[in-house]
């Protein structure tokens, strides 16, 4: 762990952070936008695959794939911001923060599963699905996989700060 916060502490985002009050705050705005724009764009794609909104057709939401990936750019360049320049220590009190690696471990499990729907032939499928159609149900379980991977990303994102309660929480 210590190798990597070495490798990851920047002299440069923490000097920028320490001697600008304002850039911690636009880059928590940022990322917070990044969030919405990448679980708006995911999570109504995966609930309609769920049956919600079914007069949409998939490849009218096909559009707004590129808003879901420049805000999952926001949150990797405003995060990598926050663990680099943390003003208040070193990349090592994220990298050790319970919150934070739960974070991490659901943001591979949403990548995995983001991959496993590709590979798998899955998402042929449902781009295809006219409005009003049934999504097959493998579909469903990748959808319903992604909300929950995501929301808990926001979940323990939000407990980063309170990694002292989960903890005492879990009996740790």
């Amino acid at each position: 762990m210590e190798a990597l916060s070495e490798w990851l502490a920047s002299p440069l985002a923490g000097a920028l952070i320490r001697s600008n009050g304002f850039v911690w705050p636009i880059a928590e705005m940022l990322h917070y936008l990044g969030m919405a724009l990448l679980l708006g764009t995911v999570g109504f794609f995966d609930l309609r695959v769920l049956g919600v909104g079914k007069g949409i057709s998939m490849g009218s939401l096909a559009k707004f794939v590129p808003l879901g990936v420049i805000g999952f750019v926001l949150n990797i360049a405003t995060g990598w911001l926050f663990v680099s320049g943390n003003p208040l220590g070193k990349p090592i009190d994220y990298l050790t923060n319970m919150a934070f690696q739960i974070k991490m471990l659901l943001v591979l499990l949403a990548g995995l599963n983001l991959l496993l729907f590709y590979v798998t032939g899955v998402a042929r499928n449902v781009e295809g699905m006219p409005a009003n159609a049934d999504a097959p149900p493998v579909a469903k379980v990748f959808a319903g996989l992604s909300l929950v991977f995501w929301v808990g990303v926001i979940y323990f994102g939000r407990m980063i700060m309170y990694n002292g309660t989960l903890l005492y929480s879990l009996g740790m």
